[in-house]
């Protein structure tokens, strides 16, 4: 298998602790950027967009690195991957700039429908196949390096083949791209399918884990639900220092999408992932703002060789 990617993680920027962009947090994350390393915008937000939108954007970029966290890409639809909505993504990753982009192992649409959620996909070799060559794709078509999120889920597809931990692992490694590590969804899939978090950390290719997201979840009928709506919990403080002393990682971001706090609750929990990851990962606390700039335009460049463009030229002609 390519290891092509692993080559690329090493000369991608460490971003530091960043946040996502939220449009009720946007007032205060400009106004608190001295806090903040980067911002992870949804590009379904921003793509052929003016009005409030744009201005946003524009004023955050001025600030802060961006990267690229998408909804809609639905690697594991049987649809056709759809071609607009990437050269649509090429062009906005391209404004900003950004060194990585991602999005999710899920599916979200059929027959053209759009579901506007992330649906879990049957741990299967046939799903493993087809969703590492649409990775392949859509990585040549953008032309910089891409990462694959885990999903929370909260229910198997029939017929599984493997464990969630062997279905993404083989994902990963045939598609030769990375990981967006989801500490948060790991922990909540943990808790809902039985399983130790800390095991399934030992199972996965942590060495191509280039950002981690971390979240909050809620509890309703029994079930641990992904919600973004709360403070991040210890257990889940704890697998993101054991992700730190295993392996080198470029960023670690908070996701908070509804019941949002006072902004001092969302510095603190920041903090909390500096003073972790000043103990086990020293690099992403000591952020020149500056020198990440300059080395942004390299670093997203390096996965767009000259097989890949001509690829991505082909399938968007």
């Amino acid at each position: 298998m390519s290891d092509q990617f692993l080559t690329a993680k090493k000369d991608l920027p460490v971003l530091g602790v960043g946040l996502g962009l939220r449009k009720e947090l946007a007032a205060d994350t400009i106004q608190n950027a001295d806090k903040i390393d980067w911002l992870e915008i949804v590009p379904e937000n921003y793509m052929n967009l003016g009005g409030a939108a744009r201005t946003r954007l524009e004023k955050v970029a001025e600030c802060f690195p961006l990267v690229s966290h998408g909804v809609n890409l639905s690697l594991g639809s049987t649809d056709p991957l759809n071609q607009d909505y990437l050269l649509s993504l090429k062009k906005l990753v391209d404004q900003v700039d950004a060194p990585w982009w991602s999005d999710h192992l899920c599916f979200t649409s059929f027959a053209g429908v759009y579901m506007h959620d992330l649906m879990p996909l049957p741990f299967t070799n046939e799903a493993v196949r087809h969703v590492s060559e649409r990775i392949k794709i859509a990585q040549a078509i953008v032309g910089r390096p891409f990462i694959l999120e885990n999903i929370s889920f909260y229910m198997h597809m029939p017929a599984d083949e493997m464990s969630e931990a062997q279905f993404l692992s083989e994902i990963l490694e045939k598609a030769d791209c990375g990981l967006l590590l989801d500490v948060n969804n790991v922990y909540v899939n943990s808790c809902n399918h039985n399983f130790d978090a800390g095991d399934f950390l030992k199972q996965i290719p942590l060495e191509r884990v280039v950002q981690i997201h971390m979240a909050g979840h809620t509890q309703v009928s029994g079930k641990v639900i992904d919600t973004h709506g709360a403070a991040v919990i210890d257990p889940v403080y704890d697998l993101l220092a054991q992700v730190l002393r295993q392996t080198t990682v470029k960023a670690v971001m908070l996701e908070r999408d509804q019941h949002f706090p006072p902004f001092a609750d969302i510095h603190m929990e920041l903090n909390r992932f500096r003073e972790i990851a000043q103990e086990c990962q020293p690099a992403l606390c000591n952020i020149k703002r500056k020198a990440i700039s300059t080395d942004l335009k390299a670093a997203a460049s390096l996965f767009a060789s000259t097989k890949g463009r001509e690829r991505a030229g082909a399938l968007s002609a």
